[in-house]
């Protein structure tokens, strides 16, 4: 059941951009002779879904109207779309479910006290459009002090992409770059009328030239854990798991940990702890208060929650 306005022009613009990235033989089609345009033809693609070549037509053009979800299944099946671009492209026709502007996230005693146990490994609460709204000591420091930063600039995404210091962290910077704003993509239709996306992505599009850049080649990820390689300005050369582990599955909000790789990486985590062990801790008291602190043990966690 359609559940949200879907946004045909967006849909036919991803089903465009992901059919030039299907060859023929990709799906059992001969070469068929020069192509003027890399990847699928539209007739193609309607024949192997089972559609009708003018309909199909409609639907990259924006004008169709109503497309099943047995339509959509064959049209993803024959563009060969991964989990995440499925999701997309539901979202896109308007099948996701509803969802609701969330309050601002906050974050509960049990989430301080989590927060504190991982360390030395750095942790954090994010958000899906990845703010960051509660960090223990060993992520606040792992790339430059986060408490330096306004708290509408707590927010992977804005850091990475404009940030000198959290950029020169990232080894393979490039690859990191483009997943976080395959992930952003992957979930923006289903966020389209929240203020809090359209904030960002147009902060981030005025700004930054690559992530404009990015975000025009319409990539689309889910959440996955990773290998990440970083450069901490404080230890070195740090490999670790990037994992995202769900808070709150509907709202988004997720706890993410960087777990070391190897003995190297983990005695450099260790050492980064030490060096950062006197800082104290600290808890908003209009969101969580003394229980906060309580509940943590105090020791080693800062809680922020970004102004909205």
């Amino acid at each position: 059941m359609t559940t949200v306005a879907p946004d045909r022009a967006a849909l036919g613009a991803f089903l465009r951009e992901r059919r030039g990235r299907v060859s023929p033989g990709d799906v059992g089609l001969p070469p068929g002779g020069r192509r003027r345009t890399p990847g699928l033809r539209r007739e193609e693609v309607a024949q192997l879904a089972g559609v009708g070549v003018t309909w199909y037509t409609w639907l990259e053009q924006g004008r169709a109207r109503n497309a099943s979800d047995q339509v959509l299944a064959a049209v993803a099946r024959v563009l060969r779309l991964d989990a995440a671009e499925r999701r997309h492209l539901l979202a896109l026709a308007g099948r996701a479910p509803e969802t609701r502007r969330p309050a601002p996230t906050r974050v509960r005693p049990e989430h301080v006290a989590v927060l504190a146990q991982l360390l030395p490994f750095p942790a954090a609460v994010q958000t899906e459009c990845y703010d960051l709204v509660a960090s223990n000591r060993a992520y606040r420091y792992f790339f430059a002090d986060l408490d330096a930063y306004p708290p509408e600039d707590r927010n992977c995404a804005w850091l990475m992409f404009t940030d000198r210091r959290w950029r020169e962290a990232l080894v393979d910077d490039e690859v990191v770059l483009r997943e976080i704003v395959a992930r952003l993509r992957g979930r923006e239709p289903e966020h389209r009328d929240d203020p809090r996306w359209h904030a960002l992505l147009d902060r981030l599009r005025e700004s930054s030239s690559e992530f404009a850049r990015f975000w025009d080649s319409y990539d689309v990820a889910g959440d996955r854990t990773s290998l990440r390689r970083y450069r901490s300005p404080r230890v070195g050369r740090v490999d670790v798991h990037f994992q995202s582990l769900w808070l709150d599955r509907e709202r988004g909000d997720r706890l993410i940990v960087l777990t070391p790789a190897d003995d190297v990486s983990r005695q450099r985590l260790e050492r980064l702890d030490a060096l950062v062990g006197a800082a104290p801790a600290w808890t908003s008291q209009d969101d969580l208060g003394a229980q906060a602190d309580e509940a943590a043990g105090a020791e080693g966690t800062r809680v922020r929650v970004p102004a909205r």
